[in-house]
């Protein structure tokens, strides 16, 4: 096992600034065409759900490093009478489950693509207290930088098991490459339009509630 993570780690590392520079020059060239969407979407958020815009959480980068991931806000601050938040069900607005379906809620991790924190493409950041319920196995998901989007979200998104999930994240370790990077790139647009495995099917709010997740060595 030492042995395949070190070859691993090697073959990441070679390719990691070739990748490094795709993502730069790819998210420089669309910034014109994104930074208007931007303005807008913050805009709508400013008036609907008033300030902060934006939600701020610490996740896990590469190697596991922890990094502050932006995304917009698509859930209200309203509380009980006790003054304890609503659940997440009752506090995600119509808004905000347009931005979610539509994957805007993520245009702020551009900046995070930006810093070097995060790559256009790998396995999604899950959260940090996800990580002392990581097989070895799971954890390999983490020998790449976290994606906006990845292979798991063009194959399933939000509606694939754990397991599943976790199959792809470690099937494109395995496979990771620039011309992999661009299919998913390509893909990634058709799966959002047609809006397929955003949500889980019974929580709109649904991020997961993961407590260690059967390991496969053979992922597919």
């Amino acid at each position: 096992m030492n042995q395949r993570r070190d070859r691993d780690e090697e073959t990441i590392w070679e390719r990691f600034p070739l990748k490094r520079g795709f993502d730069l020059m790819l998210t420089i060239t669309c910034l014109p065409i994104i930074l208007p969407v931007v303005a807008l979407v913050a805009l709508a958020l400013s008036v609907l759900h008033g300030r902060p815009i934006l939600f701020t959480q610490q996740r896990p980068g590469l190697d596991g490093r922890p990094f502050t991931l932006y995304k917009f806000r698509t859930m209200t601050n309203v509380c009980d009478a006790e003054g304890q938040l609503l659940p997440d069900t009752q506090r995600l607005t119509r808004f905000g489950k347009f931005m979610r379906s539509t994957s805007l809620d993520e245009l702020p991790e551009l900046l995070n693509v930006l810093k070097g924190d995060m790559s256009l493409v790998g396995p999604r950041p899950l959260l940090m207290e996800y990580l002392a319920h990581y097989s070895p196995e799971q954890q390999r998901r983490h020998l790449v930088p976290p994606g906006l989007t990845g292979w798991a979200q063009v194959n399933g998104r939000n509606s694939a098991s754990w397991h599943h999930r976790f199959l792809l994240d470690l099937w494109y370790v395995e496979h990771c490459s620039l011309w992999l990077d661009c299919r998913i790139l390509l893909m990634t647009p058709w799966k959002v339009l047609k809006r397929e495995g955003i949500m889980h099917p019974d929580d709109p709010s649904w991020e997961g509630n993961f407590k260690g997740a059967p390991s496969d060595h053979t992922p597919q």
